[in-house]
Formats: structure tokens, C-alpha cells, sequence
């Protein structure tokens, strides 16, 4: 057994170095403790490759904001150590990473097992919202209510020292990184790909999963061309944990019968995907240019200065929310609609996406400016989304106190009792 750092992940190995690897990648608010029990048995077939997350489980603390991130920094990690091809079993996040390595490196991942996963995780504005409440209220709020989302009633209640050791893996992460996975979530979306994934994909959820359960799974089976599905009974949502038996055994089994290892195609000149029943000892592979890379490059360069409303409808939605901009466009008739296309493509593409300011200095600007025109509705919203943007409730109520001196008491005044109401409802934590 070995234990150390590496500059990308924090990781530990386990099991013989003649053996071909098999990585597992945690969920949110876990550390690679959540394997412990699958360890011993997936030892004796595999060498084992487990990584934190950033911030999670004494893992330095350098928030990784998207999956293809977090994706990078493992692929980083193992060209480190030598590893160019691996099998991947990954559980919620780490299951999104696991799918993220699928479709940008197919040549690296030999096989795929993807638990209590899903090609898009709730809403955005679900994730949002969380990292609202971590960046206002810390950690124990979610760490407090986690025992409900991860098992079953009764687990919970037969088994008191896993419930809190589970409340204390998310107590002990660092916040900061949190919320960037968070983000990183409410980011992630690969259900138009899932047709690409190329190997052989083992699709496991517990049965009482309620945060990515059988709907979510049997999504992803539908979308993968070589692709099954395992559901465990009696487990909620980290099924390793709960249900480590079943999960060890489903593990072992996908992983001996659907081992892929590259071949040459003398057609294309790269190396291709061949299945194998053999386990293929460590070798470096050619490298293969992911599909999407290879699509980008043929074709031609856009003439012309590119459209500003695809720009402006993804920095809307980041910074209003989903359900904020799916209404506003959704009570837009034949009157309003091109008003909506117009603040869309001009105040969102046009100045939101410039690089001159970060988004917090925009919500402060963007906060005084509605306080001095006395635009309260407006003013709700946008107080939304500056907690969205990394404003604390004290950094609004400064910039409010501020545009109380150089926009009048009365306004002021207004606008802090508009404030308060939202900030009491979005950081209020759900019980």
C-alpha cells in the first residue's frame, strides 16, 4: 500500500503493480473512504487507484469548477505516475467524471461502471442554490441532512457510527471547494453525447436511490450503445457504502467480461477499441484525438463577428437560473418576444460576457444602479443573483449602505427591505 499527494489529486494505491488499474472516483462531500469496502476484494484482480476531490478529505484545497476540470486533473495525475490506460468505476460526481473521460479520452478508459450517475444531475439551479447556502451558512447544514439523502431510513437508524462518519466527511471538506463542485454539477450536461461513449458501461443505482435513481440510470442504459443496468435493493444513494457486497461482486464481474483493449485499424492509421475477455497489462498507447476535437477541426472558420445570444443565454442562465429565464421567456408573446431576444443577446452577450469585470463586480454595479432607478422587482432578482455570483448577505448589504449615501436614504431604504426578504429565502436552509 502506498499514500501520497500529487500536485493534481490527492490519491492512494492499493494492490499488486503488475496489475492493471481500476480507478474509483468518489462523490461529493466523500473521500475515497467510501471504497473501503470494496477494496479487498478488488485487490486481488486490480491494482486500485482512489482519489479525493479537491478540498475533500485533506485533499489541497484548489476548487475545480466543471467536470471536464476535475477530469483533467485525474488524467494529469495518472500521466504522472505512468498509467495511460485504466478502468473507471465512479459514483455520482465521480461518475460524471468517469463519463467526461469517456467522451473526450476514449483511448485512455478500458471499461466503464457508473453508480447512482446520471448525464445530468437535477437542475442547475438546484446546485445553485446549494452553494448559496454553504457560501452563507458553511457546511453543517448539508453535512446535517446528508445520512438523509445518501441512505436508506432504516440504515440510518441501524447503523448510528456510519451515519456520522458520513456527517463528518462533509463537515471536514473545504467550502470553497464545495461549492465549486457544486457548480461544477450544475454545469453538467452530456445527454445529446451519451451515443459516443464506446465501451462497455455498467449502470448501477440502489433501488431507493432519491437523488439519481432508477429514472436517471435507466437514461443513461438508453443513451450508451454497450450499456447495462444493476439496480441493488434496498440501497439509497451511495449503494457502496450501504450495499458493499452487491456492489463488490457487480464490480468484479463487469470489470473481468468487459475489459477493452486497444488494437491498430490499419484503415485509419489510430488505434482503435477492440473488446478482450483477457486483462491487459499496462502499456502506453498512442494517443487518439478525442471525436470532438477531431469534428472541431474540420470545420471552417466562422466568417464575420460570431452572434452574441448563445453567449448571452448561457451567462442568463448561469446568473439568473434556469427556471428565472424559462419564465421570462415563456410569458414573452409576439409583443415581447424580441425584447427578450434583444436584452438576451445585447445586455447578457454583449456586456455580462465581457472580460473586463468579474461577475461579483457586475452584480455590485448592476445593484447600485437598480437602487438609484428604483427598480425593486428588478432589484429582487438581481440580489438572487448576486449570491449566485459569490456575494455574501454582508458584501450586498455594504454595496446597499453605500448606494444609500450616493442614491438617497429613501431608496435605500426600499431597497434593503426587498433584499432582506430574498436573502431570507435563499439561505435559508431546506429541511
Amino acid at each position: 500500500m502506498s499514500e501520497m499527494k500529487s500536485p493534481a489529486l490527492q490519491y492512494r494505491f492499493d494492490g499488486p503493480e503488475d496489475a492493471p488499474v481500476l480507478v474509483l472516483g468518489p462523490s461529493l462531500g466523500t473521500t475515497w473512504h467510501m471504497w473501503d469496502r470494496q477494496v479487498p476484494e478488488l485487490m486481488k484482480h486490480w491494482r486500485i487507484f482512489r482519489f479525493d476531490l479537491p478540498g475533500h478529505g485533506g485533499a489541497p484545497a484548489y476548487p475545480a469548477g466543471s467536470v471536464t476540470d476535475l477530469a483533467g486533473r485525474l488524467l494529469a495525475t495518472l500521466d504522472g505516475l505512468g498509467v495511460q490506460r485504466f478502468g473507471y468505476a465512479g459514483c455520482a460526481l465521480g461518475g460524471a467524471v468517469g463519463t467526461e473521460l469517456a467522451l473526450r479520452h476514449p483511448e485512455r478508459v478500458a471499461s466503464l461502471a457508473l453508480i447512482a450517475a446520471s448525464p445530468r444531475f437535477g437542475t442547475a439551479d438546484e446546485f445553485r442554490q446549494r452553494g448559496v447556502i454553504v457560501r452563507t451558512n458553511g457546511l453543517d447544514p448539508i453535512a446535517r441532512t446528508s445520512p438523509e439523502r445518501w441512505f436508506t431510513t432504516g440504515f440510518a437508524a441501524a447503523q448510528p457510527a456510519i451515519t456520522e462518519w458520513a456527517v463528518q466527511m462533509v463537515r471536514t471538506t473545504d467550502p470553497g471547494c464545495y461549492i465549486a463542485a457544486c457548480e461544477a454539477l450544475a454545469s453538467f450536461d452530456v445527454r445529446p453525447e451519451l451515443g459516443r461513449v464506446g465501451v462497455p458501461t455498467l449502470v448501477l443505482v440502489g433501488s431507493d436511490d432519491q437523488v439519481t435513481g432508477p429514472a436517471e440510470a435507466r437514461t443513461l442504459v438508453a443513451g450508451i450503445p454497450d450499456a447495462r443496468l444493476a439496480v441493488v435493493p434496498g440501497a439509497s444513494h451511495l449503494v457502496p457504502v450501504e450495499q458493499p457486497a452487491a456492489v463488490t461482486d457487480l464490480l468484479v464481474r463487469h470489470f473481468t467480461s468487459a475489459w477493452q483493449q486497444p488494437a491498430f485499424d490499419t484503415t485509419t492509421g489510430h488505434m482503435a477499441i477492440a473488446a478482450s475477455p483477457v486483462k491487459p497489462v499496462l502499456a502506453a498507447a498512442p494517443p487518439v484525438a478525442p471525436v470532438a476535437e477531431i469534428a472541431a477541426a474540420e470545420q471552417p472558420e466562422a466568417l464575420g463577428r460570431p452572434d452574441p445570444y448563445d453567449a448571452g443565454i448561457k451567462v442568463r442562465r448561469e446568473v439568473l437560473g434556469d427556471a428565472h429565464v424559462d419564465r421570462a421567456f415563456a410569458q414573452a408573446d409576439e409583443f415581447s418576444g424580441d425584447f427578450q431576444e434583444f436584452i438576451t443577446r445585447y445586455a447578457w452577450g454583449e456586456i455580462w460576457d465581457r472580460p473586463g469585470l468579474d461577475r461579483r463586480s457586475r452584480s455590485c454595479v448592476t445593484l447600485t444602479a437598480l437602487v438609484a432607478g428604483g427598480h425593486l422587482e428588478e432589484l429582487a432578482f438581481h440580489t438572487r443573483a448576486a449570491l449566485r455570483n459569490g456575494l455574501t448577505p454582508a458584501e450586498i448589504k455594504e454595496v446597499l449602505l453605500h448606494a444609500g449615501v450616493y442614491c438617497g436614504v429613501p431608496a435605500a431604504n426600499s431597497a434593503f427591505k426587498v433584499a432582506q426578504q430574498v436573502i431570507r429565502e435563499e439561505t435559508t436552509p431546506q429541511e
